[in-house]
């Protein structure tokens, strides 16, 4: 087991998660508003109207899923009343996200009921710059081994976003030395269960991309554990982090799987979708790989994070 050593205080790595949704946000924004829907997916507004609006809808998204465990760590910092009563809105609002029809796979073009998650994001990232503005200093502790963990999980997911990165600035990556060879991505092939065929990989935003920035959210955000002070929310939040974990892989998985396996022939059976919370066989594994991941690294003595 290798010593805890203490990091920079301060909140850069939760400024780090809000410029990697916002850098994200504004592809997808230039992207949809460039391109026609024809090639783009379940949308049907174009130019500005469609980049802002494609963009709104991401943003409602998984942005409102990393939202709710920043929440966690800056109220912490903040010790504040006003705080607390801010991000209390900020969490109901950010929780819509997961009531039946605000989120439809097949329909993504901006809804009103997208509204109050964004509305939730944007209040979060307000209480962030006040956290780094006027918050107690934290200085996250974390392990060795707990941070190489995090840049192979993180690495390897990165590079399995490849396709997903490109589609988000609007090309393929066909051509491209080892990366065009290994995915496929602007290759006409039928979409499973249904009766027309499309680019392997469409150009735009992909579920994929936000499993994989949720993969990195929730192991960047697990490095401050240790700052947060109330024994009962650091719990709240490792466990939250930990599904949160499993959760993107899973979908980034998932979505890979069609374009990558499926839609090349090897096979016609698919993961199933768990996009949405549901009484399922698959939630039921996620759940238990969850609690398994915050037992094993995320809980107040894991080996991964120390206390500071």
């Amino acid at each position: 087991m290798n010593a805890a050593r203490p990091q920079r205080a301060g909140l850069r790595d939760v400024y780090g998660v809000w410029l990697l949704y916002g850098f994200t946000a504004c592809a997808v924004f230039a992207t949809y508003w460039r391109l026609p829907p024809q090639v783009l997916w379940k949308v049907t507004n174009s130019g500005f109207v469609g980049g802002a609006g494609r963009a709104f809808v991401f943003l409602s998204f998984s942005a409102a899923l990393a939202a709710v465990a920043v929440l966690a760590i800056v109220v912490d910092r903040l010790a504040d009343r006003r705080a607390e009563l801010i991000a209390i809105v900020a969490l109901a609002l950010c929780a819509t996200v997961a009531i039946p029809g605000v989120q439809t796979e097949s329909h993504l073009d901006p809804k009103w009921a997208n509204l109050p998650a964004v509305i939730g994001v944007v209040l979060a990232v307000g209480l962030t710059v006040w956290a780094g503005l006027r918050g107690r200093r934290g200085l996250p502790r974390t392990s060795r081994a707990g941070d190489i963990a995090r840049l192979v999980v993180g690495g390897l997911s990165l590079f399995f976003a490849s396709p997903y990165i490109a589609a988000e600035l609007g090309f393929f990556l066909d051509g491209v030395p080892v990366l065009g060879w290994i995915f496929q991505t602007g290759k006409i092939r039928p979409e499973p269960g249904s009766n027309y065929s499309h680019a392997a990989v469409h150009h735009g935003h992909h579920h994929g991309m936000d499993g994989f920035l949720l993969t990195v959210t929730a192991l960047l955000l697990s490095r401050h554990l240790g700052t947060i002070r109330r024994p009962l929310l650091r719990t709240l939040t490792a466990a939250y982090l930990a599904l949160m974990l499993v959760y993107g892989v899973t979908n980034q998985i998932e979505d890979l799987w069609i374009e990558q396996v499926v839609k090349r022939d090897w096979t016609s059976w698919q993961i199933p979708n768990v996009l949405h919370p549901s009484l399922s066989v698959a939630w039921a594994v996620m759940v238990a790989c969850a609690l398994a991941i915050y037992i094993a690294f995320l809980r107040p003595d894991a080996t991964v994070i120390r206390k500071s």
